[in-house]
């Protein structure tokens, strides 16, 4: 793609660096299948200066106290980063292959606009101390106090889906709450990270190892990150399988964890809602960025009455999408971000036809896109909530209905999951949507369409989806420890 020129190197200890090694990793347009340049390739070396300057920042900066620079910092970033929007956007649809009308959205404009600015402002608003009524004890009296005080060096995983997005939501209220941040890049996005890591070194006043970024080829180098006691806390957007893994990895050094997983997320559609206007939005959004979403609604539940009508509205929609070149304006599908996964995608879809769903449309490579890792916008109908293509999550244009005979029956399969990201209910009465979307072991719900993401509103999963909350008050706060200190006060 003309116009792009990515920053190859990392940022370690305010200084923007290549691999010790030398090696560096190409990095792939999954439009084209074209190599677009290349990153640095960090080993364990790398990786060890980078968490040793982020723990010597934390502990020997004033950074962890110092609010008002915190705010400062983040704001120089936050204009650097919006000087050169238009360069990151053309990046982004380069090595991520987001489709160029999606760019307003989540991708760059939402993240940037709206969801950077909300923590740095909350940084005068935070309740970073109060007051506990006097403790009348047999000792004597005392005050109390209850502090807000940062966890300390945060390692930020972010994956290669909304890899902007998913960084702005890591690093912006870790580094509000006073926390050194080291950012680790997905290796099939590198660019977008390695811009932060160039703006913060050449138009901020971060101090030496407070932000850095390291990028890798190799996962198993990344896990330093996980391992290394000097690390404080992981916050991690990925799949549940590398979620456990990190777990598992945190353990001895009982490291906090912010995990934010995958999903199988259903939409409940009652049998009084309007079909027509409860489902064309889901057909869409299956399909938006080529399903590569942990929190689309990849299940649609409708009632049995009314089963044959909407999966016609759906298979109406479905024909309707736009896929192919990322440029395009009016294309909300691009491609997969990689051969592996189109493949990945595809061996599902196989094996959801073994099992005997129902194939309605697509299930293969379009014929008109010869090059590029794409998928065809996927339809099946007639699923079991027991098949593969129902329980685990496809990370594709994939949308699976299944039907349900009562609202009982229709809450008891979407809870019959292993996931728990995100919900829907749609009917003809709101109370009643709100109530069935009370049942549902999910950490978000859309009623009729209501949009809860927000920079103000918590983003998180129940069960295997993972632990704590991205945005919102919840977001910012899990950055923090809590300290009580009390005195003495005269008798």
């Amino acid at each position: 793609m003309s116009g792009v020129d990515g920053e190859p190197r990392m940022l370690i200890d305010g200084q923007l660096v290549e691999a010790r090694s030398g090696r560096r990793f190409e990095n792939i347009n999954p439009a084209t299948e074209a190599v677009i340049g290349e990153a640095a390739d960090g080993g364990h070396d790398d990786f060890d200066a980078a968490i040793g300057a982020a723990r010597r920042a934390f502990d020997e900066t004033d950074w962890s106290t110092d609010r008002a620079l915190r705010k400062r910092c983040l704001e120089q970033l936050h204009r650097a980063i919006s000087s050169e929007r238009d360069a990151l956007r053309a990046e982004l649809i380069a090595e991520v292959g987001a489709p160029v009308g999606i760019m307003g959205g989540l991708q760059l404009d939402g993240a940037l606009d709206h969801e950077f600015p909300w923590p740095v402002e909350f940084i005068d608003e935070f309740g970073w101390e109060r007051e506990l009524p006097v403790n009348e004890t047999p000792l004597g009296r005392s005050w109390r106090r209850v502090l807000k005080e940062p966890v300390g060096v945060v390692a930020a995983i972010v994956p290669w889906n909304f890899p902007f997005e998913v960084a702005v939501s890591k690093l912006v209220p870790a580094l509000a709450t006073g926390n050194t941040v080291i950012l680790k890049a997905a290796p099939q996005t590198p660019w977008n990270a390695t811009r932060l890591g160039r703006l913060v070194a050449e138009h901020t006043d971060f101090p030496a190892g407070v932000f850095q970024v390291l990028t890798t080829s190799d996962n198993e180098v990344a896990e330093d990150l996980v391992s290394d006691p000097r690390v404080d806390m992981v916050s991690f957007t990925g799949s549940t399988a590398v979620g456990r893994r990190i777990m598992a990895l945190a353990a001895p050094s009982l490291k906090r964890l912010f995990l934010e997983l995958g999903g199988k997320s259903a939409h409940v559609v009652l049998d009084d809602a309007d079909l027509e206007r409860a489902l064309a939005a889901s057909a869409i959004a299956a399909c938006r960025h080529g399903g590569q979403s942990c929190a689309t609604l990849t299940r649609v539940l409708l009632p049995r009455s009314r089963y044959d009508e909407g999966v016609g509205v759906i298979e109406a929609r479905f024909g309707e999408v736009r896929y192919g070149d990322p440029l395009e304006r009016d294309v909300i599908q691009g491609p997969q971000i990689s051969a592996r996964q189109r493949d990945r995608i595809l061996s599902y879809i196989d094996g959801g036809v073994s099992e005997g769903a129902r194939l309605v449309l697509g299930g293969g490579r379009p014929a008109g896109l010869p090059v590029g890792y794409y998928v065809e916008p996927t339809l099946f109908a007639d699923v079991e909530n027991s098949m593969r293509i129902a329980q685990e999550e496809i990370f594709g244009p994939v949308l699976v209905v299944i039907p349900y005979d009562d609202e009982d029956d229709a809450v008891r399969i979407a809870n019959d999951s292993p996931y728990g990201l995100s919900s829907a209910v749609s009917s003809g009465s709101e109370a009643r949507a709100v109530r069935v979307a009370r049942r549902l072991r999910a950490g978000t719900a859309s009623i009729n369409g209501g949009v809860w993401l927000a920079p103000d509103s918590p983003f998180g999963g129940y069960k295997a989806s993972g632990i704590g909350r991205q945005n919102g008050l919840e977001g910012f706060e899990q950055y923090t420890e809590t300290k009580t200190i009390a005195g003495p006060l005269a008798a």
